[in-house]
């Protein structure tokens, strides 16, 4: 497997970095419109007993967090982390690890987890394909993949758009607007089982898919 691009990773982290003290503002709209409750949904169908999340940031998903499930929360900004971890009760760090890590490069044994959970974020890995295949490798034969996704619309004309803006908003945030995580799960080699429209014109799905035995 290829190795991660550095700088394209180091300037990804640093966004984030930048951001995560306003990063929970700059979403407040949007998680209360939507994320909130698609998150919710989303970790009822979570079932371990080992699962991992990617891309954890500020902790958005804790609130939901199973406590009979034990949980590994990776992000590559030790920023978005710093405030993850405030939400941690002292209970919960029983059965939940907060690590810095890099998605594209992760440092689990093959097989590892039976669940792997991503919401939002494969929009902003710099190579989105090489991690999707570094969350198969950590997954068990059989394991299910559970993604909460943004990415360029259905329509051709908001496509169009989309793909124009994707540079610009890209390097003021780290984020892509533009991709096509349905198609990067499959060139990934992972068996996509369910893609569900979540709004119109296809910008935000939810994926489930599973890796062969």
């Amino acid at each position: 497997m290829k190795n991660p691009n550095p700088k394209q990773t180091q300037f990804t982290k640093n966004r984030y970095n930048a951001t995560s003290v306003i990063y929970n503002f700059m979403e407040w709209p949007v998680e209360q419109l939507w994320y909130k409750k698609w998150r919710q949904k989303l970790w009822q169908n979570i079932h371990g007993p080992t699962v991992l999340e990617i891309g954890v940031g500020t902790g958005k998903n804790i609130p939901y967090y199973l406590e009979d499930v034990e949980i590994t929360g990776i992000d590559l900004s030790p920023g978005m982390l710093k405030r993850a971890n405030k939400l941690l009760p002292d209970p919960a760090k029983d059965h939940i690890t907060l690590r810095e890590m890099d998605a594209q490069q992760m440092d689990f044994s093959d097989n590892h987890f039976e669940e792997v959970v991503a919401t939002f974020v494969f929009c902003s890995v710099p190579d989105p394909i090489l991690g999707l295949k570094e969350a198969l490798r950590v997954t068990k034969p059989g394991g299910r993949l559970h993604l909460l996704e943004h990415m360029t619309a259905d329509q051709s004309f908001l496509a169009s758009l989309m793909e124009k803006l994707d540079a610009p908003i890209h390097y003021l945030s780290g984020v892509h607007i533009a991709r096509n995580t349905v198609k990067n799960v499959e060139k990934a080699g992972w068996n996509i089982e369910k893609v569900q429209d979540l709004t119109a014109k296809g910008i935000f799905k939810k994926i489930e898919a599973s890796k062969p035995h």
